[in-house]
């Protein structure tokens, strides 16, 4: 009488041998609801097209200094409840931050090092958009006329607020990096199935997210959102990247308080 032995375990009778592992495919959760990721990008385009609208009413004389403060204030507590959003989406989606965060620093070596790469993104930045900024004409009279007029507006004129734009720098580098390079960027990375979509994509709302330094500058923080997220992926944590950008923006703050306090930003 003939039996059909199935082999167990996959046992391969002929070889006397067990079948190779196959690879298991890991689905990659999305970090989120889909519904929350466009909240997320709806307020910020939102917030980028306010900001461009006020800045354009807006003239250096009609700021005073407290306003400018609390313009500071203000963009902080809109940072922190973005991030509060943020975190109830991981929440939901069962994500944590520290996940997203990535990297550790269990020696101070660890941590030294993630300073100088830091210090070496922001050199780089610089050179790179100091560069790109004289090939997009914004150093013509013309462009330096509105730089100015920009900058009457935001920068610090006193050393209470310049403490305040530090702090925004601080907390803004921690931030905006953990939503655009953390959140955004490996979401839609996961739901494209393409990381260089996610790396794109979520530069393009970086810099979409800038509105009132207006088109040209606009680009310029899409080219600097995309070197930050180059960032990530090579370092596999945002740490770098917050620092980075925090010295960044700080040292916006301290150029503008400068240029302040020495008249270079007079209308000539």
């Amino acid at each position: 009488m003939e039996t059909n032995q199935q082999p167990e375990f996959g046992f391969d009778p002929t070889t006397g041998r067990l079948p190779p592992p196959q690879p298991v495919h890991e689905e990659r959760k999305p970090l989120a609801p889909v519904w929350h990721t466009i909240l997320i990008v709806v307020l910020m385009l939102l917030n980028s097209a306010g900001s461009a609208w006020l800045v354009s009413r807006a003239t250096s004389s009609s700021v005073s200094e407290q306003m400018r403060i609390a313009q500071y204030l203000a963009t902080i507590a809109l940072e922190l409840f973005l991030l509060f959003l943020v975190w109830i989406g991981l929440r939901i989606g069962g994500t944590r931050v520290r996940d997203l965060v990535g990297g550790r620093w269990d020696t101070v070596e660890d941590f030294l090092l993630d300073v100088a790469i830091a210090f070496g993104f922001f050199v780089c930045a610089y050179i790179v958009i100091a560069g790109l900024s004289f090939g997009l004409g914004l150093a013509k009279p013309s462009q330096i006329g509105e730089a100015k007029k920009l900058a009457n507006l935001l920068a610090p004129h006193t050393w209470i607020a310049l403490l305040v734009f530090v702090s925004l720098s601080a907390i803004a580098g921690f931030v905006e990096e953990l939503i655009f390079r953390g959140y955004l960027q490996r979401q839609i990375a996961i739901l494209s199935g393409k990381t260089y979509v996610g790396l794109v994509v979520s530069a393009l709302i970086f810099g979409a997210g800038h509105g009132y330094e207006g088109a040209r500058r606009m680009l310029l923080i899409f080219i600097l959102g995309l070197m930050f997220g180059c960032l990530a992926l090579w370092r596999k944590s945002l740490r770098p990247g917050m620092m980075g950008h925090a010295l960044i923006d700080s040292a916006q703050g301290i150029i503008l308080f400068v240029a302040t306090r020495t008249g270079m930003l007079q209308a000539s």
